[in-house]
């Protein structure tokens, strides 16, 4: 699917009463879901072990 249909898509789906601010959430996931896909399709990913000890530091 094309950015722009991915766009009217995620619009199309929100709820009626949804504000901008839901739509704008909305779309940046969208964005980071395509990003990391992306990185890990172009080998930018980590291991389990090392994504859990950064989750650590971060954590504590």
């Amino acid at each position: 699917m094309i950015p722009k249909e991915q766009v009217l898509k995620a619009i199309q789906d929100l709820p009626q009463d949804a504000s901008i601010e839901d739509a704008m959430e909305k779309l940046y996931l969208i964005y980071k879901v395509d990003r990391g896909i992306k990185q890990a399709d172009s080998g930018q990913k980590i291991s389990h072990e090392e994504a859990k000890k950064r989750m650590e530091k971060w954590l504590k």
